[in-house]
């Protein structure tokens, strides 16, 4: 069965670059983004550990975890690891599971047969502090992640979560937002006060709430 959002992401355990976890110890109160690599040493995982990396205090603000994972062995983890530091000069600190037996692949159904019968899809998924999937995104093997949309869409998910507001397309962060259809229009400007605008009855915008 694969998962679907607001399921419950399934717990496990599992062999890191940092050590033995268990997920949900891991997360905590954080929110996470879990995200699967077809194989060590390929250049677009490199480059992709590496911007992760690299945007540290982006995920540390948010209060997201992350953690990668691929079917290879830890051994060669550590390995590649030291590569991905050299070559995108950064400090990889997050960890990476070592999912030899495929059991987390299977969990999050990161293998997809028509794409590969051993390696995973790039499939990410977004975990709230509830331990619910917020986001699936899966990306072929042969096109890198865009990790400022992962970062926008942790923004839009952790401002709705919080607000009777949705985000319009290619929002960022302090640009205007849209007021739910669940809030009555007499009832914006209590729950809004910075103003609103209403384009038609059913597209109400707000500046955003948390700014």
């Amino acid at each position: 069965m694969s998962l679907r959002l607001g399921d419950t992401a399934p717990n496990f355990q599992a062999k890191t670059s940092q050590g033995d976890i268990d997920f949900y110890e891991f997360l905590g109160d954080s929110w996470g983004v879990l995200f699967s690599h077809p194989a060590d040493y390929t250049p677009v995982c490199t480059t992709e550990l590496g911007k992760t990396a690299q945007l540290k205090d982006e995920f540390a603000k948010r209060n997201v975890k992350v953690l990668a994972l691929s079917v290879d062995p830890l051994e060669k983890h550590l390995g590649w690891i030291n590569d991905i530091n050299e070559t995108q000069n950064t400090d990889v600190q997050f960890p990476i599971i070592a999912d030899e037996d495929r059991k987390v692949s299977d969990l999050y159904d990161m293998i997809h047969p028509n794409a590969s019968e051993t390696f995973t899809v790039r499939s990410l998924f977004i975990i709230g502090p509830d331990k619910k999937v917020k986001l699936m995104i899966t990306y072929p093997a042969s096109t890198g992640r865009n990790f400022n949309e992962i970062l926008r869409v942790i923004d839009s998910l952790q401002l709705t979560a919080n607000y009777s507001v949705a985000t319009p397309a290619n929002w960022v962060d302090g640009e205007d937002v849209i007021v739910t259809p669940a809030v009555k229009t007499e009832d914006i400007p209590g729950r809004f006060p910075k103003g609103h605008k209403i384009i038609k009855p059913y597209l109400r915008t707000t500046p955003q709430p948390n700014k």
